[in-house]
């Protein structure tokens, strides 16, 4: 079938955090904080997840299974028809196959990073991450009160790669126990290719660090790239990949996501401290199964739209905002966009744009932990009538502001 992703959908009460939490998430304030705008006014580009409808086969197994009337306690350990549909989709996409005696299973890659760092990790030891990173990564370790450490990403022309002399420095630091890794990247949408994993892999198998890659956006790729799973190109066996349908199919409500340890002490140990002690949503279980198994027309034409999206940000900056960096990444529905040549004197550009624009974004190191001064992320799954119009209002904001700063 052909799917619309010009649709606009009215998401208001449906208890959507896109919708209503923006003011805690993104200020960290209250229903009190007034804005210029009314709430339904903003373009919200700040969250990951897409303003399209979820697939049509995926919606049907909802309705089927809830047409079942029951929903009792739910659990997975016997079950084998889900890890083949899991499997099928990694060997036709990535040639990966999953060992089902590896599959874990948590409500979120963010719950299952925060009890593998505390499995992982004591106080006084150290992880480390690459920024720009997910902000998340940051809260995870700091929740378990272990310390961090930073190596930035280096731009080499249109393109983040990784300082290999600056990470392995860190990496070789006493107490360093953990590296957290983003395969594709976020914010970056960087690609990583086979011989850049190996070299990842390679420093934490010498300083035996164990390795956490969340591939949460593996399936959200440019038309024609590909993507390797870190698994793929290691047997390196302290490596833990989460994933899930949940991103690429726009359905992260329904919390479910594969957690694949290799390691058999802390597969068992992840099991044993799963705060929900191994029951499922038995709606995410077939949503899941369902993108698996039936997803992939509604997918191919989500990466074009995608692309077209892309397209219009690249040559909308290029001619409205020539000043500023962009080029479209390999992966991801996010925008990754330096505005320090129009906003370098501007701290906090997420209230910048909300209170001068009308739009809902991320930006700035205290979001993206370090290295992204000057850097704004932008939601592109939307409507493209919706993109150009959030284009335009920025494009008025900045511009006004640096009319500003001439005076």
């Amino acid at each position: 079938m052909t799917y619309n992703f010009d649709e606009i959908i009215d998401r208001k009460h449906t208890n959507s955090i896109n919708t209503d939490g923006f003011r805690d998430f993104i200020f960290h304030a209250g229903p009190d904080m007034k804005f210029p705008y009314a709430d339904d006014e903003f373009i919200r580009m700040w969250i990951a997840d897409m303003e399209f409808a979820c697939a049509e086969p995926i919606r049907q197994a909802i309705i089927d299974r809830v047409n079942r009337k029951i929903f009792g306690y739910t659990i997975m350990s016997l079950d084998t028809e889900y890890h083949k549909s899991l499997n099928k989709w990694c060997e036709k996409k990535y040639g990966w196959s999953v060992p089902r005696e590896e599959l874990c299973f948590s409500t979120g890659v963010i719950p299952a990073l925060y009890q593998l760092v505390e499995l992982i990790c004591k106080p006084n030891e150290k992880a480390l991450m690459v920024t720009p990173a997910y902000g998340f990564f940051k809260k995870a370790v700091v929740y378990n009160k272990i310390d961090y450490e930073c190596s930035p990403l280096i731009i080499d022309g249109s393109r983040f790669t990784v300082d290999f002399d600056d990470l392995e420095r860190r990496a070789s630091q006493p107490g360093m126990k953990l590296i957290i890794w983003c395969n594709p990247q976020n914010p970056s949408g960087t690609v990583w290719t086979t011989e850049e994993l190996q070299r990842v892999a390679a420093i934490a198998k010498k300083y035996d660090l164990w390795l956490i890659s969340d591939e949460i956006h593996c399936g959200l790729l440019r038309q024609g790239v590909k993507h390797t799973p870190f698994a793929k190109v290691t047997d390196y066996k302290k490596l833990v990949t989460c994933m899930s349908a949940s991103k690429t199919f726009n359905m992260a409500g329904l919390q479910f996501s594969n957690i694949i340890i290799r390691d058999e002490n802390l597969r068992q140990a992840f099991r044993d401290r799963d705060k929900n002690v191994a029951f499922v949503n038995p709606i995410s279980i077939v949503a899941h199964k369902a993108a698996y198994d039936y997803g992939e027309e509604w997918l191919d034409q989500l990466k074009t739209y995608l692309d077209g999206n892309f397209e219009l940000v690249r040559d909308f900056l290029a001619k409205e905002l020539p000043l500023a960096k962009f080029e479209i990444p390999k992966a991801t529905y996010l925008a990754w966009v330096n505005l320090n040549a129009y906003l370098d004197d501007v701290e906090d550009l997420p209230k910048f744009f909300a209170y001068e624009a009308g739009v809902l974004l991320e930006g700035g190191d205290e979001l993206f932990v370090g290295n992204a001064k000057g850097y704004v992320r932008l939601t592109l799954a939307m409507p493209r009538k919706t993109l150009q119009e959030a284009l335009e209002r920025m494009k008025k904001a900045v511009l006004a502001h640096a009319a500003k700063k001439q005076k």
